[in-house]
């Protein structure tokens, strides 16, 4: 009876997981990011959909959002260049940091005021969905559809590669308030500063191993080399986290500086980690889309736009509007990066963090973030093209706008050789 069962679960796993790679890809040929597929199949297989499956283990669900999380920064840190990167990089790590505080406060604040939440309560809230997501982020920038100009497309993707260590600093920060009311805020900021400088720290030097040991060890393609790129993507992260380190940002780190050296086997690990990416992304929205219940989500419905519009049209825009202004971006850039503010997994991992510590209100602040979510994808990820080229910021108008001052000199040679 246990083998059949283990046989049926199995089957029925693999079953799952093919469905929800088919909706996904339904979802983008209409145009909407994939996730929306695969968290909608999670919410028909769950215990209100047709599939009437009860999964309601919030730590669990936690876990194997952190795991599926590592992988999918690793991944987009392998594909990151760092040449590109390193012209942004002030800009982009102010939006991670500043970027994302401005956005939990002025979140919180709304929330307070619109909702009747508590300080508590609309401070966690805002802290929760106040960080960009890098899984839906990368996802949509690096499909066909988007293709932005290298230097705004480097600044969304980045950022939202290195904002997760802020939303998770706040959210432990404000989950610690609440325990305890009484804290000082100068061994706070200190301990983020140690987190950020211990998770690069590890995450460069395990990023630069990597290549190291697939060299001298001769893993030049598949078998075992994949598996130590594996192993190197789980060491970063738990090195990290050991020593006092960010983990999810010395996974990202650790990705790029692995990515941008020369080794043969380079062009193997990066589509291996690609398929490892989306894999961790087909399992953790399914695994939240199982927690989600729609007519939980109903009841919020009202709560959850109005602190989408708050998000999406005052928060994020302000937040980037304020941190790019010492930098030279146009108005132009810095509304797309505002529009490019997507929410994805890992505000609903976040979420899950009231509820394991037990706090008031934390379904009610689950059920809004999913919503959120949901929203952020469906109108913020197909409307993203559209609106990069209707502001001239794709690389096709990169292109034109490069070539346009030699087309002139052309033209002004021929007007004085005639």
């Amino acid at each position: 009876m246990s083998a059949l069962s283990l046989e049926i679960a199995l089957l029925g796993t693999g079953i799952l997981l093919f469905l929800t790679v088919v909706a996904g890809t339904l979802s983008s040929r209409f145009g909407l990011p994939a996730l929306i597929g695969f968290l909608a199949l999670g919410m028909l297989a769950g215990e209100d959909g047709p599939g009437s499956l009860a999964f309601d283990n919030y730590e669990f669900a936690q876990v194997i959002g952190v795991v599926c999380l590592v992988f999918i920064l690793f991944s987009g840190g392998l594909d990151t260049a760092w040449q590109t990167v390193r012209k942004i990089a002030a800009p982009a790590l102010v939006l991670a940091t500043l970027g994302v505080m401005l956005s939990a406060l002025i979140t919180g604040v709304a929330a307070i005021i619109l909702l009747d939440f508590n300080l508590q309560q609309g401070l966690l809230l805002g802290a929760v969905v106040a960080s960009t997501d890098a899984a839906a982020v990368f996802a949509i920038l690096r499909s066909k559809g988007v293709d932005l100009r290298s230097d705004v497309q480097a600044l969304i993707e980045f950022e939202s590669g290195s904002n997760d260590p802020m939303a998770i600093f706040l959210v432990g920060a404000i989950l610690m308030f609440i325990a305890a009311p009484v804290f000082e805020p100068g061994p706070l900021a200190f301990d983020f500063g140690l987190q950020m400088l211990l998770g690069v720290v590890v995450g460069a030097g395990v990023g630069y191993l990597l290549p190291e040991i697939l060299v001298r060890g001769h893993f030049r393609y598949g078998g075992l080399g994949f598996v130590i790129s594996i192993a190197a993507a789980l060491v970063a992260f738990g090195a990290a986290e050991v020593v006092g380190g960010n983990g999810f940002l010395a996974a990202y780190v650790g990705g790029i500086v692995a990515g941008n050296r020369s080794y043969s086997a380079k062009r193997a690990v990066s589509t291996f980690h690609d398929g490892i990416a989306w894999l961790a992304q087909v399992v953790m929205f399914l695994t939240l889309g199982l927690l989600a219940a729609p007519a939980k989500l109903l009841d919020i419905a009202g709560s959850g736009m109005a602190i989408t519009a708050v998000l999406m049209l005052v928060a994020r825009p302000l937040s980037v509007f304020i941190c790019l202004a010492p930098f030279r971006f146009d108005w132009r850039a810095k509304l797309l990066v505002s529009w490019a503010g997507l929410r994805g997994a890992v505000p609903i991992v976040l979420a899950t963090f009231p509820i394991v510590a037990g706090v008031d209100g934390a379904f009610i602040i689950f059920n809004i973030v999913f919503f959120v979510v949901l929203l952020s994808s469906l109108i913020q990820g197909p409307t993203l093209g559209l609106l990069a080229r209707k502001l001239g910021l794709t690389r096709e108008a990169e292109i034109i706008a490069e070539t346009a001052p030699d087309l002139a000199k052309g033209d002004q040679s021929a007007k004085v050789a005639t």
